[in-house]
């Protein structure tokens, strides 16, 4: 689960790690009594699950989703031309975003910008702490063009950050004097923040080294592990609805994995791994996936049922194809929940199905007696083929 800038400031603020004071508004009359009460030049940002606001681009030619303004009718004004408004930037893709709240944040005077962030090494099995002297640009594009500039300090998960590794990283950064002290109390900060909300993904970029002397994260960034948020009811109701697709909405009530992707042949898979190597040989046969959809290991005719509908309301979708592997879920149950979603939604599109595993054979043959317009596989490359195939 993603949440604002504004939203992750205020988890991090709980934490001690310094921020900037800030208002978040809905109104132009909002962002106006917020620049007031912050008495001075503000920064008005644009509100929206996705990075390079900056230097992004609204559907009315309005440039930048980050605005400084010296007066609080600059702000209210600013406010105003972004409510309401789309934002596109290289994360959104082309149809952009539309932005619903802007964050009224005290201006800082900036010596120097930074990059800080913490995620899991999946390789090594530990959280990284990433850090550079490159502030204010995407961190993918300082790892393709400079990656010496790039310091990582792994944690262990038994001991925890330890008081070094955090004088480690304000030295790496070139910190001194007080400045140094207030670094090494920031990333110890974030890094408790990080490790207690169960946070994926923790990001400053950037922090900042303020004329005065003062260590401050400008902006934040946080995502969060879905299966822990029962954990931290407080930040599960910070879930913003207008920010994620509607059908990956939908999906997570039937606690159904998916994710929409751009192409036309929508995957029905049960097995992360398994619908990953769905969407390769779909790739690799010249077609492209219109989602990734996890029905999981313990599918029902009904679970498999809301999966199939769900596929089949992207406008998108040209073909489907179903892969599965009857272990803990039987194939004639796919194949019953299968058949059922078809005559009940009143399938017009081409579906594929390849079934291997428990009963397989019965549910092939259900499939076939179905009266429905199955195309039955015998393996992946011929179902991806297939697929493709009838798409073209």
């Amino acid at each position: 689960m993603k949440v604002h800038e504004y939203q992750a400031k205020e988890i991090l603020s709980r934490y001690n790690v310094a921020v900037p004071r800030g208002k978040v508004a809905f109104s132009a009359d909002q962002a106006y009594a917020a620049a007031k009460e912050l008495n001075g030049t503000v920064v008005v940002k644009a509100q929206i699950h996705a990075g390079g606001r900056g230097k992004g681009t609204f559907n009315d030619g309005f440039k930048g989703g980050v605005k400084l303004a010296k007066t609080a009718d600059e702000a209210a004004e600013y406010a105003k031309k972004m409510l309401g408004n789309v934002l596109v930037t290289h994360q959104t893709g082309p149809a952009g975003k539309e932005v619903q709240k802007v964050y009224i944040t005290e201006a800082s005077d900036i010596q120097k910008e930074y990059y800080l962030g913490i995620v899991l090494d999946r390789a090594r099995q530990m959280n990284v702490i990433m850090s550079s002297t490159e502030g204010g640009v995407e961190i993918e594009k300082v790892a393709a063009e400079a990656p010496d500039k790039i310091l990582k300090t792994w944690v262990d998960p038994l001991l925890g950050l330890q008081p070094y590794q955090a004088r480690q990283v304000a030295f790496g950064l070139g910190f001194t004097g007080e400045a140094f002290k207030e670094c090494v109390k920031l990333v110890s900060a974030l890094y408790k923040a990080h490790e207690e909300t169960d946070s994926t993904l923790t990001e400053i970029n950037p922090l900042v080294l303020t004329k005065e002397g003062h260590v401050v994260a400008l902006d934040a960034k946080m995502n969060f592990d879905d299966n822990a948020l029962y954990r931290h009811p407080d930040i599960h109701e910070m879930r913003d609805l207008s920010e994620e697709d509607p059908l990956e909405i939908e999906a997570s009530k039937f606690d159904l994995n998916y994710i929409r992707l751009d192409g036309d042949i929508a995957c029905m898979v049960n097995g992360a791994g398994l619908a990953m190597a769905t969407m390769d040989v779909i790739k690799l046969e010249g077609g492209e996936p219109a989602n990734f959809l996890d029905v999981g290991g313990g599918a029902t005719t009904e679970r498999v049922k809301n999966a199939f509908r769900i596929l089949l309301s992207d406008k998108h979708v040209k073909a489907v194809l179903i892969n599965i592997f009857g272990g803990i879920v039987r194939c004639d149950v796919i194949a019953e929940g299968v058949i059922a979603a078809a005559k009940e939604i009143g399938v017009k599109l081409p579906v594929v199905v390849r079934l291997q595993g428990t009963n397989v054979d019965k549910g092939k043959e259900m499939l076939k007696a179905s009266g429905l317009k199955f195309s039955v596989a015998d393996n992946l490359k011929q179902a991806a083929q297939m697929a493709v195939a009838s798409v073209k």
